[in-house]
């Protein structure tokens, strides 16, 4: 088990590598909302443990795809004040990832998986109504390619 880390306690990163794929699904899913949290850290743990890298980005695109599925169904069935009151998006984060998601179309859904614009951009295209398979396409891709990429870049340590 890899074992030096700075800011996790050992108690913890025990918990994390022996329930390593449920841990990974629900901190992927989290990642994936509103909710300022990662799971780029847990994954990369997963793989420094020898866990299955195949399961490892299958399973956090399926949480992180989850999350984004609940974003865009708060989009698609919210209103812009209950979103504002629930998931803390100004009215100004709202309106710049409408504007983005106009600007730049469909295909901005691949880019889901970023930091700070991925969150409104799924919401947005649901207070957009667009169309859902289209977005689970291109949200699954991008997601999925994120997570390759970093499983890659942290087998070839």
């Amino acid at each position: 088990m890899v074992q030096n880390t700075m800011f996790i306690s050992e108690s913890t990163l025990r918990l994390f590598t022996e329930h390593g794929y449920s841990t990974l699904f629900i901190a992927s899913f989290l990642a994936a909302t509103i909710l300022p949290f990662s799971s780029e850290f847990l994954l990369s743990l997963l793989l420094l443990n020898n866990y299955n890298t195949v399961n490892v980005v299958a399973i956090g695109t399926a949480g992180n795809v989850l999350g984004a599925i609940v974003n865009y169904g708060l989009g698609y069935h919210g209103n812009k004040l209950v979103l504002q009151r629930w998931l803390r998006l100004s009215a100004d984060e709202i309106h710049h990832a409408e504007k983005r998601f106009k600007k730049y179309g469909l295909f901005s859904l691949c880019f889901a998986w970023v930091p700070i614009i991925g969150d409104p951009l799924t919401v947005a295209a649901g207070l957009l109504k667009i169309n859902f398979g289209a977005f689970l396409l291109l949200v699954t891709t991008g997601k999925c390619l994120r997570y390759v990429i970093i499983a890659l870049s942290i087998q070839s340590l």
